[in-house]
């Protein structure tokens, strides 16, 4: 009889020899490589705990196409990349059939509706930075149950930053507040020195930020006098794009463009608003007038709102120039597709809008003014719900006193810029213009006593900076301004109309 642990150390000696046994089934040809299962399982495993990303970036000039299409398709996760043009953009930046889209500039998309991501293209102009995942690779991802989100995080380092867009309106004392100085050995690159308190701190730059666009140009090829030339032409406004220089490190190793459609807006004098209305009895209550501007160009124009429209309490403002109905741009739409689109609605109804000012200030920026948008949905919702001798207050002058605080006084101006006059577009929350009652749309009266009905924006700025730390407005509700005009010269409106019939001008009511 064999000791006990003679015994044991031959059960050991077996698996040993089970395991050699099995090894040995492998073989090693050094043309094929090492035939071995096992290596193949460890290399397939590694695979689906780090996806392979790629980003792609797509530069196209006016007139081309990206040359792919976005689909969703039946059976499949995700928005896919189909029909990739041979030899064309898409395809040059990295693209492939079959691709997976996680992100449109920085904003991860893979579960937004698939009209959202097509809008997110759309409005990025000329430049588009897209982050896909193969196809194969992100099935099996989603069967793994990876998060996705943290997946497109990963691409980048913890603690990167977006740019920051920023507008800086020059101070009385400090000017803009912002010099450039050129990064020693690299051309094309500047740091940002600041006046503390000054304008550009207030506007969102932040001290050790690099420069990398300004006024709609990138500065990567410019020289420092080249750019000292561009800041002494910028008058009272400068808009910039810039990152702190630990994210502008990420971003270069990575290869990912720093982009204005990437960026996180400072301080903007314009935004887009989007509009949300519920049908009532009398329809939406206003006009939609296709009108031309002196330069020449034909826009859709909101007008005449109606008091206690639907309109009217989603916000609206006559003159201001129609972007999107329902999501659906109509820069490239008929008056009556327009037309169309609204009245196939139903009861509920999503318009974006902008001042004719703001559609200008974007326009010189070489930007979409659908790409910052300020949301009035849920502001305006309250709104609803506002007590009948609030809306009969409104209806009235109102004599306004401010005195200037912290953000100054607190409100900001703009104009049609095809009449005459100035009304309030932006309220600060928490400001003195709003402490003092001023309400966005109001149009302005009087400042400091003196009628301004008849002036233009610049002479009634320049009123208002007169008067120091205190300010008197007389203002009143858009709405109730134009009807007590409109009492005033009562075939005014019967006059425009035919004038319009005759330039085959076209209206519609709704």
């Amino acid at each position: 009889m064999l000791p006990a642990s003679f015994t044991s150390y031959l059960s050991v000696f077996h698996a040993v020899v089970d395991v050699v046994g099995l090894t040995e089934k492998f073989t090693f040809n050094p043309k094929e490589g090492i035939d071995n299962p096992v290596m193949v399982i460890t290399e397939s495993a590694d695979s689906v705990s780090t996806p392979r990303l790629r980003l792609c970036f797509l530069k196209r000039e006016e007139g081309e196409a990206y040359g792919f299409k976005l689909r969703v398709e039946e059976d499949c996760h995700g928005h896919l990349i189909r029909n990739v043009v041979s030899g064309g953009i898409a395809e040059r930046s990295g693209l492939r059939d079959g691709d997976r889209l996680l992100e449109v500039n920085n904003c991860f998309v893979d579960n937004a509706p698939h009209s959202e991501v097509s809008r997110k293209i759309t409005i990025s102009g000329h430049q588009l930075c897209l982050l896909v995942l193969d196809g194969e690779e992100y099935e099996r991802a989603v069967s793994q149950k990876q998060d996705l989100r943290v997946l497109a995080k990963s691409y980048k380092e913890e603690g990167c930053k977006p740019p920051r867009l920023c507008h800086i309106t020059r101070a009385p004392s400090s000017g803009l507040g912002i010099s450039f100085t050129p990064l020693e050995g690299e051309k094309g690159r500047f740091s940002v020195s600041l006046v503390a308190g000054g304008a550009a701190e207030k506007a969102g730059v932040c001290k050790g930020d690099h420069l990398v666009w300004m006024n709609g140009a990138m500065v990567s090829h410019l020289s420092h006098a080249a750019l000292s030339r561009m800041m002494k032409k910028c008058g009272n406004h400068i808009t910039i794009l810039v990152i702190d220089s630990e994210s502008e490190k990420i971003y270069l190793q990575k290869k990912i463009p720093i982009l204005p459609t990437m960026a996180a807006a400072h301080n903007l004098p314009f935004r887009a608003r989007k509009l949300h209305m519920i049908s009532g009895s009398e329809g939406y209550g206003f006009l939609l007038r296709l009108e031309k501007t002196p330069s020449g160009r034909t826009y859709h124009v909101l007008r005449e709102v109606e008091r206690d429209s639907s309109a009217e309490r989603a916000g609206m403002r006559d003159g201001e120039i129609l972007l999107e109905v329902n999501g659906e741009s109509v820069e490239s739409l008929m008056h009556n597709e327009i037309v169309d689109r609204i009245r196939l609605s139903g009861k509920q109804l999503f318009l974006t809008s902008i001042t004719a000012s703001g559609l200008e200030f974007y326009t010189q920026l070489g930007l979409s003014p659908l790409l910052f948008c300020e949301d009035d949905a849920a502001e305006k919702t309250a709104d609803d719900h506002t007590s009948p001798n609030k809306k009969k207050d409104l209806s009235s002058p109102r004599l306004c006193t401010i005195q200037k605080g912290p953000l100054g006084f607190g409100f900001n101006l703009d104009c049609d810029p095809q009449r005459p006059g100035a009304f309030i577009s932006q309220v600060a929350v928490g400001g003195s213009g709003q402490s003092a009652g001023l309400v966005v749309g109001d149009v302005v009266m009087e400042v400091n006593g003196q009628n301004v009905e008849e002036k233009h924006l610049e002479d009634i700025i320049m009123l208002v900076e007169k008067g120091g730390s205190f300010l008197s407005l007389q203002v009143m509700d858009q709405t109730s301004y134009n009807k007590m005009k409109q009492s005033d010269i009562s075939n005014t409106d019967a006059i425009t109309r035919k004038q319009e019939e005759e330039d085959e001008y076209e209206l519609s009511i709704l």
